[in-house]
C-alpha cells in the first residue's frame, strides 16, 4: 500500500508547530533534501538548503519565534508531491522590524513537498510575509 503523503507532510507541519529541536524534523527529511526558498521579505534571493542547512535554521528559527503555527487552508496531492497552502503566524522572542517581543509577524505560504521513499526529497517555499 502506498504511503499517504498528504498525512506526512500534514504530520510535518504539526511538528514544525511543535518542536523542541530539530532534530524532531530529521524523520521527515530524505537525507539529500534540497529545500528552495524563493525571494521575500526575509530572504532577499533565492536560497538552496541541504539537510545540515536546514538543521541549523531550525534552531536558529526557535531562538527567534516564542511559538509557530500553521492554519493549513488547503492541500493537494498529485503522484508524488503535496502542494500545502497555509498561513503562517510567529511569535517573535526578539524584535523584528516593528514587531516587538511577543508580537507577531504572519506570513501566507505556498508549499511543494516532494516525496522519495516515504520522506521530503524536495521542498519549495513562496512565502509572502506581511509588512513588519
Amino acid at each position: 500500500m502506498p504511503q499517504d503523503i498528504k498525512a506526512i507532510a500534514n504530520q510535518f507541519i504539526r511538528t514544525l508547530e511543535h518542536r523542541k529541536s530539530a532534530d524532531e524534523l530529521l524523520q521527515f527529511y530524505h537525507p539529500d533534501i534540497k529545500h528552495i526558498e524563493f525571494p521575500n521579505t526575509v530572504t532577499k534571493n533565492r536560497k538552496v538548503s541541504t539537510l545540515s542547512d536546514l538543521k541549523e535554521a531550525s534552531e536558529k528559527g526557535k531562538k527567534l519565534l516564542q511559538k509557530e503555527e500553521y492554519e493549513v487552508l488547503n492541500s493537494w496531492s498529485f503522484e508524488n508531491t503535496v502542494i500545502i497552502e497555509a498561513i503562517w503566524t510567529g511569535t517573535l522572542a526578539v524584535q523584528m522590524g516593528n514587531i516587538p517581543v511577543g508580537g507577531q509577524m504572519k506570513a501566507y505560504f505556498a508549499q511543494f513537498y516532494e516525496f522519495k521513499d516515504g520522506k521530503i526529497f524536495k521542498q519549495r517555499n513562496y512565502d509572502c510575509f506581511e509588512p513588519f
